[in-house]
């Protein structure tokens, strides 16, 4: 397992050291740089695991992250010859637009958005829980906000479109990619890169909006992937083979109904912000496509859960042998509907 390694929480702060390095950082060197620090610390706890598949994955994780810092320092040098300068706060930096799209293609990469999508399941696949919610929710951090100064320092309309084009490209990857999923990270993968898809409309149209969606996203995450690894007797395959208590696999059921957005649970609240600044937007046939993308990963959310539930009626109990265990799934799934009721209640009433 995971806490088996003793050496595994220094590579997890050599990880957030060059995440945050390359946040902070004030030109494309460092944040460059910082991007290899975060891979150098990431990549040790996927390869020293005790099975082949997490070699597997590391190893194809390597290579991509490779080709995507590769783009990122290439475009960097693009601008270089432009402005000779490494700053990102200056007026010549974005002359040359050859550079920028190099950028933000290595960024995209990085980030497993469409059409560079392809890597994500099946390096996921291979690995375990807690691996798996890093590469779901730390690992996207830098190269989201590095998006975000692009798009501010650019104001291109043109990358503008870029952007949209590659958010409704992931949503309907992330929908139709898990049709004919039955691992439960091979569906966390595709969720993973439909709510990317999501997360990048909602920068299109603001900050805050591009925040407000990305904390709700890692919190039910955090939960999601929690209860994963409290509840995994071995190495999981499918939710048939969660174990015998019946009230887990309801818990992960209503989590992925979370996660596909279903009101009025809490990640409806920020699809619904997504929809409601978007609607009077000049991005409107884009949203189209982000509502399809949604609606089929909810439809293949909810012919997973009903086939669950309904296959295993007979063995369902509300109360586990592990009383503190079942407190903490109860826990999670009171707060995940309450919390969607409650701010759209608190809404209801500004709006009064």
């Amino acid at each position: 397992m995971f806490s088996s390694l003793p050496f595994n929480y220094m590579f997890m702060v050599v990880m957030g050291v060059g995440t945050l390095f390359s946040v902070s950082s004030l030109h494309w060197l460092g944040i460059w740089a910082g991007l290899e620090i975060n891979l150098i610390g990431f990549l040790p706890l996927l390869v020293y695991q005790k099975g082949s598949m997490e070699s597997e994955s590391a190893v194809k994780y390597f290579v991509v992250q490779a080709i995507g810092s590769s783009f990122l320092i290439f475009g960097s040098l693009l601008v270089y010859s432009m402005s000779f300068t490494w700053e990102t706060l200056n007026d010549f930096y974005f002359t040359s637009i050859l550079g920028s799209v190099m950028m933000l293609s290595g960024l995209c990469i990085k980030l497993g958005l469409f059409p560079f999508h392809f890597w994500l399941p099946s390096v996921m696949a291979g690995l375990p829980w807690v691996t798996c919610l890093l590469l779901a929710t730390w690992q996207k951090l830098a190269p989201i906000f590095l998006i975000t100064s692009l798009l501010e320092l650019s104001n291109s309309y043109w990358l503008v479109i870029m952007l949209c084009s590659m958010s409704a490209g992931s949503a309907l990857m992330g929908g139709l990619g898990g049709m004919n999923q039955t691992q439960v990270r091979a569906l966390l993968a595709y969720s993973s890169i439909g709510h990317l898809g999501w997360i990048l409309f909602a920068l299109v149209h603001g900050e805050w909006l591009m925040k407000i969606y990305l904390s709700i996203y890692i919190l039910i995450s955090l939960c999601m992937f929690i209860s994963l690894w409290l509840s995994d007797l071995g190495i999981m395959k499918n939710l048939d083979n969660l174990g015998p208590q019946g009230f887990a696999q309801l818990n992960v059921m209503l989590m992925l109904l979370s996660l596909g957005g279903l009101p009025p649970m809490l990640g409806f609240i920020s699809k619904w912000l997504v929809i409601t600044t978007s609607v009077s937007g000049p991005y409107m046939l884009f949203l189209f496509f982000l509502i399809m993308g949604s609606l089929m990963s909810l439809f293949y959310y909810l012919s997973l859960f009903f086939s669950v539930t309904l296959g295993n009626m007979k063995k369902f109990s509300l109360l586990d042998s592990n009383a503190s265990y079942s407190t903490f799934l109860m826990l999670i799934v009171v707060f995940n509907v309450l919390g969607g009721l409650i701010i759209l209640l608190m809404n209801s009433l500004s709006l009064m």
